[in-house]
C-alpha cells in the first residue's frame, strides 16, 4: 500500500487530501491528533499529521510515549558548539528522534541505527516524507563487534537483542559503535533495550570524544543489574550525570512493578561542564 493510499485508508475525512490540509492541521490540532492516535489499537499502522507532514505510526502507545518525551518535554535538547553537530542515534525506531534533531539543528550530520527491518523501513519512509535525504541510516543493531545476533522484535519500540534462553523471532546484523566514535560527537543517543552495558564497555576509552550522551538504562527482572558499571564508565570518561526515572514503583520495598520485563528504567543524561 502506498503512503497516499494509507492516508486515505486511515485518516479521517478532513485529512484525506494529500498536501496542504495535512500540513496546516499539524500543530494547530495536536490534541485532536493525539486523541485519534490514543484511540487506535496497538500495533496497527496509521498516518498522522501531528508534525505537519504525513508520518507513519506503527504502534499507538509507544508513539504517544515517544512524542511526549521528544517533542513535548524535549529530553534530547542540547546546546551544540556548531550549527552542524555530529549526532549518533542508536535505536532510532520510526525516526522521531532524528526528526527532532533535524528540527533543532537543520544542518546536523546524523548517523542513525535501527535493527528491526520493518521498523527501519517505516523510518526511511518517514524521513523521506520530510525531505531528509542526507541522513546516514543503518539497518543494524549497535554492538561490541560486527556479527549476527538473535533479536526479539515487538513491533513497537521494545525490540531488543535476545538474551540466552529468550524467545526471538529474527536475526539482525550488528555494527561496532566504537568505530563511529573516533571523531568528535556532539550528541550520542543510546536507547538499545538492554544492550547498553556491553556496548559502552567496548566504547569506554572513546567516550572522551563525546560532548553529550543520552543513555536509557534497562534493568530486567530476575537478571543482574549493571547500573554501577555504566555509572563508573561515564564517570571515568569525565561526564557529570543527571538521572531521571520515567517509570517508577511507588513502594519498591513491597512491590516492584514490571513493565515489558523490566523492573526499572532510567534516563541518564551525561554531559560536560
Amino acid at each position: 500500500m502506498s503512503l497516499k493510499q494509507t492516508i486515505v485508508e486511515y485518516a479521517p475525512p478532513h485529512l484525506i487530501h494529500w498536501g496542504k490540509s495535512i500540513v496546516d492541521s499539524g500543530y494547530r490540532n495536536k490534541a485532536r491528533h493525539l486523541a485519534r492516535i490514543k484511540a487506535t489499537p496497538r500495533h496497527q499502522s496509521m498516518i498522522t499529521g501531528i508534525l505537519g507532514k504525513p508520518l507513519e505510526v506503527v504502534d499507538s502507545a509507544s508513539f504517544v510515549w515517544m512524542y511526549g518525551e521528544i517533542f513535548e518535554r524535549e529530553i534530547y535538547r542540547f546546546q551544540a558548539r556548531t550549527d552542524s553537530p555530529f549526532i549518533v542515534d542508536c535505536g532510532a525506531n520510526i525516526g522521531l528522534s532524528v526528526l527532532y534533531f533535524k528540527q533543532l539543528y537543520p544542518q546536523s550530520r546524523i548517523v542513525a541505527f535501527e535493527p528491526d527491518d520493518q521498523i527501519f523501513a517505516v523510518m526511511q519512509k518517514n524521513l523521506e516524507g520530510f525531505g531528509y535525504q542526507d541522513i546516514d541510516l543503518h539497518c543494524r543493531a549497535v554492538w561490541n563487534c560486527a556479527t549476527t545476533l538473535r533479536f526479539a522484535s515487538d513491533g513497537a519500540d521494545g525490540g531488543r537483542v535476545a538474551k540466552a534462553g529468550e524467545t526471538h523471532n529474527k536475526e539482525v546484523k550488528t555494527e561496532r559503535l566504537r568505530d563511529f566514535l573516533d571523531q568528535r560527537v556532539d550528541f550520542l543517543k543510546i536507547d538499545i533495550e538492554g544492550a547498553e552495558t556491553e556496548v559502552l564497555l567496548d566504547c569506554a576509552d572513546r567516550l572522551g570524544n563525546v560532548d553529550n550522551l543520552f543513555l536509557e538504562y534497562h534493568s530486567f527482572d530476575q537478571q543482574p543489574q549493571s547500573l554501577h558499571v555504566l555509572i563508573n564508565i561515564l564517570n571515568d570518561a569525565g561526564f557529570r550525570l543527571h538521572i531521571h526515572p520515567p517509570i517508577t514503583s511507588p513502594q519498591p520495598f513491597l512491590k516492584r512493578d514490571v513493565h515489558a520485563g523490566m523492573d526499572m528504567q532510567l534516563n541518564i543524561f551525561a554531559f560536560r561542564r
